[in-house]
């Protein structure tokens, strides 16, 4: 059965024998089409997207709060495939001593898109752009023996636990076809559309998703596409906009309208869905960023107060807003500090509520910037 978003091919024969999806090449034919909801959902989508962009802009601290808003994304990226990590677990200080499995596949995560926004500066968005990404992704993690940084050469499938190409959910392409329609997915990326670049967007993340190209890692280099398409076709110039809050909400959902496409070619329910994700995502962009801004500037008139002594406690500040929860002996080495100069400039923040003391353990203390810590927690528990 053939509709306009592919059909499926008969792969081997007798018992053996199975069906595998070929997307067609995007744009799809006959074109998109542009409904009053569909309007409605583009004009809000687009409107904060620019302000959420105006305000990165604006704000003096904004690379720390991408920093910081990298790892968010991150941690639900990877929470969509059932990784098992919080928030704390990655901003703990003494992550490199007792690192799990989960907290490494996220650190990854921060890791690959670091490297992808950078390395887009010198390379176009590409095939091998998105492979190296995927080298940087399953480096020493759950999923190494994969082929890191390469296009899969064997059929995959998308499944429960245990299921087999005679029962899987859906079948990707094969590897020839998959070649195929990852060739023809890199000319869209650099084909003038004339449709809305949110449109667009959302076409290219369904098609990456639909041709599966790598056996694993697949949705979070899919997500991370999205910010880099959005970046190329300077709608951003900040890695601000990340949509897994709202994806790993719906997840259900998510998937649904996706296979939805692939079913029926219903292009159209799955962009409304994703305009929808990109404009509450960006809502809660510009929300969490006036929240932290407000809260710096509150703090900071705090800390001022302090008067003579303020001068350790507001370097000890500045670096808490990157690294919220803190262990006295490597913050007094990150500040050059002596050990008493860097527990006296913690016990001035905790004296002005800022601080607060995590356990009573006198050894490996920690302290963590809470107020700070709940803003960036929305959507991760």
């Amino acid at each position: 059965m053939e509709n306009r978003a592919g059909k499926y091919r008969t792969n081997l024969s007798g018992e053996a024998a199975y069906q595998s999806y070929i997307p067609n090449p995007l744009p799809p034919v006959p074109p998109i089409e542009i409904d009053n909801e569909m309007i409605r959902l583009l004009v809000i989508a687009n409107q904060k997207t620019a302000v959420l962009e105006k305000i990165s802009e604006k704000i003096p601290n904004i690379d720390l709060f991408i920093s910081m808003y990298v790892r968010k994304e991150a941690l639900m990226s990877s929470q969509i495939e059932g990784t098992q990590a919080t928030l704390e677990d990655i901003l703990d200080p003494n992550i490199s001593d007792n690192i799990n499995r989960s907290a490494a596949e996220v650190i990854n995560y921060i890791k690959a898109a670091e490297y992808a926004v950078h390395r887009m500066k010198t390379l176009p968005l590409s095939n091998r752009l998105l492979r190296e990404t995927h080298a940087v992704l399953m480096e020493n993690v759950r999923g190494q023996e994969k082929n890191p940084g390469e296009f899969r050469r064997s059929q995959n499938w998308i499944g429960s636990q245990g299921s087999t190409l005679k029962n899987a959910r859906y079948i990707p392409p094969n590897p020839d076809d998959m070649v195929q329609a990852l060739s023809d997915l890199e000319r869209y990326i650099h084909t003038e559309d004339s449709i809305d670049v949110l449109i667009q967007a959302a076409l290219v993340h369904y098609q990456f998703e639909t041709i599966h190209p790598f056996l694993d890692g697949n949705g979070r280099i899919g997500r991370l596409l999205i910010l880099l398409f959005l970046i190329d076709k300077n709608v951003l110039t900040t890695p601000a906009l990340y949509i897994s809050y709202f994806l790993k909400k719906n997840r259900i959902e998510y998937y649904d309208r996706m296979s939805e496409v692939r079913r029926k070619g219903n292009y159209e329910q799955w962009i409304k869905f994703f305009l929808e994700a990109v404009y509450e995502c960006a809502a809660d962009a510009i929300q969490t960023i006036e929240r932290l801004a407000e809260m710096h500037n509150r703090n900071t008139v705090k800390i001022k107060s302090l008067g003579r002594s303020a001068k350790n406690a507001e370097r000890l500040f500045t670096y808490l807003e990157s690294h919220p929860i803190i262990e006295i002996n490597k913050t007094a080495a990150a500040l050059d500090l002596s050990f008493n100069a860097a527990a006296s400039a913690v016990n001035k923040l905790i004296g002005l509520n800022i601080l607060m003391q995590q356990s009573d353990i006198q050894r490996n203390r920690t302290f963590q910037y809470k107020e700070y810590l709940d803003v960036l927690k929305t959507g991760t528990e």
